[in-house]
């Protein structure tokens, strides 16, 4: 019972992490999407509303990134919260058919994730916070948090420069993401040689 519970959850992070990293991502560049709409900043631009889905693409990526991660897929479900929040109002406010549904069903998926998580956010509803103190954040591997952070550098300035052509971006981009998966071969060599010990 246990193991399915792994399975689901870890199957339920990689599947939002990769819906919300190729949502972002088809909204800034020509990207294959899971989920769209990739014309939102057109859709939104009438209500003065054009950074705000700009916004919303961007945070969708780093979401997604966070999630695919592991490392930080619990920072990533906390994040993902209110910005699923956000997108189902925005959804219900223009009167989309279908989509309040769909961005349901991802919300109670992500309450899924934060639900098994609880053990790491139980500190937030905990009143006694002294004992909390003298508890010490320990990192195991802290390497690889630079590494992810590099990553995540390279990437952003990628989706971020504005006078580079499409093909530098993506150059910029993919450079970021071979960084990433530089950092999982890493952390599953890491695991694999732990587990032989």
């Amino acid at each position: 019972m246990k193991r399915i519970t792994l399975l689901y959850l870890e199957g339920v992070r990689i599947f939002l992490g990769l819906i919300f990293f190729t949502a972002g991502m088809s909204k800034l560049m020509p990207f294959p999407g899971l989920i769209g709409p990739e014309w939102l900043e057109q859709e939104l631009a009438p209500y003065g509303l054009a950074l705000f889905a700009r916004f919303v693409a961007f945070s969708q990526v780093l979401v997604g990134l966070l999630l695919l991660t592991k490392r930080f897929a619990t920072l990533g479900a906390v994040m993902l919260f209110p910005l699923l929040v956000c997108i189902l109002v925005v959804t219900i406010s223009l009167n989309w058919v279908g989509t309040p549904y769909v961005n349901t069903f991802l919300l109670l998926l992500n309450i899924s994730l934060l639900a098994a998580d609880y053990h790491r956010l139980k500190f937030i509803f905990t009143d006694d916070v002294e004992s909390l103190r003298a508890i010490p954040a320990t990192r195991q591997r802290t390497r690889d948090d630079y590494v992810w952070l590099a990553a995540v550098v390279i990437f952003f300035a990628g989706l971020l420069s504005i006078n580079y052509t499409p093909g530098h971006k993506i150059l910029l981009c993919m450079g970021g993401l071979a960084f990433m998966g530089l950092g999982i071969t890493n952390a599953f060599y890491k695991l694999r040689k732990k587990k032989k010990v």
